[in-house]
């Protein structure tokens, strides 16, 4: 299986997550195909688009929700009221359609993964994916969270609509059974996020409160135009994204709404690949590229009059201008006093040759 996110997040680099999620459904009706084969298509399309891994959601209404879970997202949006009627709608995939995925992944070249929602789909999902993701509604479904753990797999945690205290809490639980990468993610659990909302500093709080893991940012925020939401995250320490992806993003519906498309994947690669060429490394050194204008835009001591072969160097006898090419102005105190070897015209630049 391929490991490209443990692999980038090993290196530094970073990491872009496509969550498909159920979105393939409504991307079958829209385009007259079949689930599997519009999932297949959202793949391809990621691909392209040059995302590092695909996510879906492994689920049973069943066992996710009551038949009276109430909704919580924008009902203009997606107008249907309960959780269970949503979740029924998308759930026919199990065991041999996500192999069926894994394997359609690993031969496109990008990581496959799922978020399970029961302990089934933990199972079987275990030798499809190398991460695990536990999303933000399982962060304090303890059980879960250590079943999880225990697979000793890289792992993903969602920390959205939690306090400290919770988050703390299963993250020692993670680590008492698994020493692997644990990225731990900013997340705002409304859908869409208003950009008001998005708190970005909670990146900033997260590093801050757990410096041993990795921080990232699962977004629900419509894409920006400049993409400076996903941009400000990554500037801000959140070195894996995640965030909901279609093929139409004004399908009524679910989650194409606040999703990205592929070409709002590829413009935020490339914006990210930016930000990392203009950043650098941050050394406190003289850049090889400067050197030349160093030499010529810093300035050299310079007979400020003639000064006569066997003349002790005084102060009234120097000024300073560029190039920088000769005796450097802050030796300025190391030259007064020095006789001149020869005589020296007034705007010439000193060299150690002409003084002893």
């Amino acid at each position: 299986m391929l490991n490209t996110i443990e692999n980038r997040i090993s290196s530094g680099k970073f990491v872009l997550i496509a969550e498909i999620g159920v979105n393939y459904y409504d991307i079958a009706v829209e385009n007259h195909i079949s689930p599997m084969d519009a999932a297949k298509l959202m793949i391809d399309k990621a691909v392209v688009a040059g995302i590092h891994a695909v996510k879906f959601q492994t689920y049973k209404a069943e066992t996710l929700a009551s038949k009276n879970s109430p909704y919580y997202w924008d009902i203009k949006e997606e107008p249907t009221d309960s959780q269970f009627k949503l979740f029924k709608k998308f759930d026919s995939f199990g065991k041999e359609e996500y192999e069926e995925l894994s394997i359609y992944c690993e031969s496109k070249g990008i990581e496959f993964l799922s978020t399970p929602f029961d302990i089934s789909s933990a199972d079987y999902l275990e030798s499809l994916m190398n991460v695990y993701k536990i999303s933000s509604s399982d962060l304090n479904n303890l059980n879960f969270v250590e079943y999880q753990a225990k697979k000793n797999k890289p792992i993903i945690l969602s920390a959205g609509a939690s306090n400290l205290d919770e988050i703390k809490r299963s993250v020692s639980l993670i680590r008492k059974y698994n020493d692997k990468p644990l990225v731990l993610m900013h997340c705002v659990l409304e859908y869409p996020t208003p950009y008001d909302h998005a708190n970005l500093q909670k990146i900033v709080s997260l590093k801050k409160e757990f410096p041993d893991l990795i921080i990232g940012y699962s977004d629900h925020t419509k894409p920006d135009v400049g993409y400076q939401v996903v941009k400000t995250a990554y500037l801000l320490g959140a070195t894996v994204i995640e965030k909901h992806f279609t093929l139409n993003k004004n399908l009524k519906g679910n989650d194409h709404y606040h999703a990205m498309d592929d070409t709002d994947a590829r413009k935020i690669i490339e914006g990210i690949a930016f930000i990392d060429e203009i950043r650098g490394n941050g050394d406190l050194v003289c850049l090889e590229s400067e050197q030349k204008a160093r030499s010529n835009a810093r300035r050299s001591l310079v007979a400020a009059k003639d000064i006569a072969k066997g003349s002790v160097v005084t102060a009234d006898m120097l000024t300073w201008k560029r190039p920088g090419t000769g005796i450097s102005v802050d030796r300025y105190d190391e030259i007064i006093g020095k006789k001149a070897l020869v005589d020296i015209p007034e705007d010439t630049v000193l060299k150690d040759s002409m003084l002893n």
